[in-house]
């Protein structure tokens, strides 16, 4: 119950009268739209003119508000941190121990606090016999440094393919790649349980994939897939290590679209171009498209009458498209006090 509001004696008094009847409905409003009624982060461009090919996207595990990327072929062995927040690069990672990159593609931050990077790319389409991943851990400070970073050696199992999706697995640990539409239809692969600098890592396909892939991104739970293309994108369930399609997202109109990546929170794509003076832009996800903890973290708020976000996803299970009376009560009491408290402004004014 809210206190009582004297009547104000000056003659603008009835402003902050009718301010604070406002503010307390629009504080109810508030707190009926839970979690979900974050703000969405805003857009940015990547402002360093070195950066001319994004070609991969990831959000940093340890430096908030920071996506690591890096150019498409031609570039060299460099990777670059950004700040979301100025679109500047606050970061060079310079990486030594490899060999030449010859089409770097993806990027990907796993559970382990390392980044890995996919040099998969065949614009010969698909007639390298091999490509490579390079492994590095996640820099505690940013700034520009030079790290040793791992090699591994990638083949398929069904001979050499054309990719530009590289996803490692935020529970698991376990690096999945995309082809892009050859001969058919693209494809996801799956690698080996842990990736070994010995020898070669056969992936091995999974599930077919309607889409021109040119990235692919987990939810921060795991619990969600999302492989986009130069037009669209597709979102998936994760169960059992296998996609179980839940249809389109949405995707912005860009130059060249060539990545995404989820937010921490995992309630938005952030999806990005090449081109000079490139703009990363955000997508929100609602409904099924949601990862499971942040459905979980919209019952709770609600009081658990949505019906949304069960621990194991299955499929069928409501969207938060139902009522929810709890949400509805808040939104009727904010609604209510913003009309008496007109009606009670015009009296005043009529004195």
């Amino acid at each position: 119950m809210c206190a009582a509001v004297r009547r104000p004696r000056s003659p603008r008094g009835p402003l902050p009268y009718a301010t604070g009847v406002a503010a307390g409905a629009l504080a109810l409003l508030a707190a009926a739209g839970g979690p979900a009624a974050a703000a969405e982060p805003d857009a940015f461009t990547l402002t360093d003119p070195r950066i001319t090919e994004s070609s991969g996207l990831a959000a940093s595990r340890a430096h908030p508000g920071v996506y690591w990327t890096h150019n498409d072929s031609d570039d060299g062995p460099y990777v670059y941190a950004v700040d979301a927040a100025t679109g500047r690069t606050v970061a060079t990672v310079t990486l030594r121990g490899i060999g030449a990159p010859r089409d770097v593609e993806a990027i990907s931050v796993g559970p382990d606090g390392r980044i890995y990077v996919g040099d998969i790319g065949d614009n010969l389409g698909g007639s390298w016999d091999h490509v490579w991943i390079y492994r590095f851990p996640e820099p505690a400070q940013l700034r520009d440094t030079t790290v040793t970073a791992e090699q591994f050696t990638v083949r398929y199992a069904d001979g050499p393919r054309d990719a530009e999706a590289l996803m490692v697995h935020p529970k698991t640990g376990r690096v999945y790649l995309a082809s892009k539409k050859q001969g058919g239809g693209a494809a996801l692969y799956e690698g080996p349980a842990r990736l070994s600098a010995s020898g070669s890592n056969t992936f091995r396909k999974v599930a077919p994939i309607d889409l021109w892939v040119t990235d692919g991104a987990f939810s921060p739970d795991g619990s969600r897939l999302v492989l986009r293309g130069y037009f669209g994108a597709q979102a998936y369930r994760w169960r059992d290590g296998r996609p179980e399609c839940l249809g389109p997202v949405a995707v912005p109109l860009q130059r060249q679209g060539e990545s995404v990546s989820f937010t921490p929170d995992g309630r938005t794509l952030m999806y990005g171009s090449e081109g000079r003076d490139s703009q990363v832009e955000p997508v929100a996800l609602s409904g099924d498209q949601l990862p499971d903890a942040a459905r979980r973290d919209d019952d709770a708020a609600d009081g658990g009458t949505s019906g949304g976000g069960a621990a194991d996803g299955r499929p069928g299970e409501s969207s938060g498209g139902a009522p929810s009376y709890g949400k509805g009560a808040l939104v009727l009491a904010g609604a209510t006090a913003l009309v008496l408290g007109v009606r009670s402004l015009l009296r005043r004014g009529r004195r």
